[in-house]
């Protein structure tokens, strides 16, 4: 099933220039790939002087995982709660900068390990045949740690 911009923005507490993504192409229950042309926006909110750097593809990979989060609670008739970055392990960039790419980044989650409180994924972000970057992420859920 594929999302637009509008359905993502409905899944996760990212609302305007801040939702990074543009479409989720695929999903099933343990992984997502997301699209999105945002990096090369003018009014990218993680843009600066230098232009996006390619730490920003963090971000990208922890939103698609916050879409993927999303879905399955709605699958699973379970409320959509937010989630927080609390780990990033084996990060490794390719390029120095994503505003340089001029081709849609192509976001990849993986879910590798799944609980109440948390989530780890393996990311990749790529456009077309450019390998940008790849990392392990854990969220935390803290609504499900304050119950």
């Amino acid at each position: 099933m594929k999302l637009d911009r509008n359905a993502i923005c409905e899944l996760i507490p990212h609302a305007g220039t801040m939702c990074l993504l543009d479409g989720v192409e695929t999903w099933d229950e343990n992984r997502i790939i997301c699209t999105a042309r945002t990096h090369y926006s003018p009014d990218n909110p993680l843009r600066s002087a230098r232009g996006v750097p390619a730490i920003t593809a963090l971000e990208y990979g922890a939103q698609a995982m916050a879409v993927h989060g999303g879905l399955r609670a709605r699958i699973q008739r379970r409320c959509i709660s937010n989630g927080y970055l609390a780990a990033v392990h084996d990060a490794r960039f390719h390029i120095d900068r994503l505003d340089l790419v001029q081709q849609p980044l192509i976001i990849d989650a993986l879910r590798l390990i799944s609980s109440d409180t948390n989530q780890i994924y393996q990311i990749e972000i790529r456009a077309t045949k450019l390998s940008i970057a790849e990392a392990r992420l854990t969220i935390i859920n803290l609504l499900e740690l304050e119950r």
